[in-house]
């Protein structure tokens, strides 16, 4: 688990030397042509953030995943029983691991589903928005680069 908090504060802080980047083009003498190097830079940002995200994420299910088996009181999962009431856990029959959307789900003898940690909705949330952010930016600043490729063109 610490491997994957390191990963992530990595990542966070790739992230924050990224909004750095972004910040410091609102001062003046920032290159030129702005706009695309902006685009990229705050691509740049989201990427990280959603890599930081998704790594805790992918490493609290691992995490979870590992301790399954492992010595006395492990089976079930523990992150099926960690603070459940006695009444959620009853019947409990076996677990499923996602790691793509991150889950972590408990399952009962009857069928019905519980997850063990409703932090991974959120995470999953975060890490897609913020991979869709950083898509949206770099194609944003591919189409940039473009329009200001075509109109050196037809001024020449």
């Amino acid at each position: 688990m610490l491997i994957g908090l390191g990963i992530s504060l990595v990542c966070a802080l790739g992230a924050l030397v990224a909004a750095a980047g972004v910040v410091a083009m609102a001062f003046p003498g920032r290159p030129e042509p702005w706009l695309p190097l902006l685009l990229r830079r705050a691509a740049t940002m989201f990427a990280w953030a959603a890599v930081s995200v998704y790594s805790l994420g992918f490493f609290a299910v691992l995490e979870s995943e590992w301790e399954f088996g492992e010595g006395a009181s492990s089976v079930p999962a523990r992150a099926c029983l960690d603070d459940f009431d006695r009444d959620t856990v009853q019947g409990l029959s076996h677990h499923r691991a996602s790691y793509l959307p991150l889950r972590f789900d408990c399952v009962r003898q009857d069928g019905t589903v519980y997850t063990a940690d409703p932090s991974y909705l959120w995470m999953n949330w975060a890490s897609m928005s913020f991979a869709l952010s950083a898509a949206g930016l770099a194609i944003s600043a591919g189409y940039a680069t473009e329009f200001r490729a075509r109109k050196a063109a037809e001024s020449t």
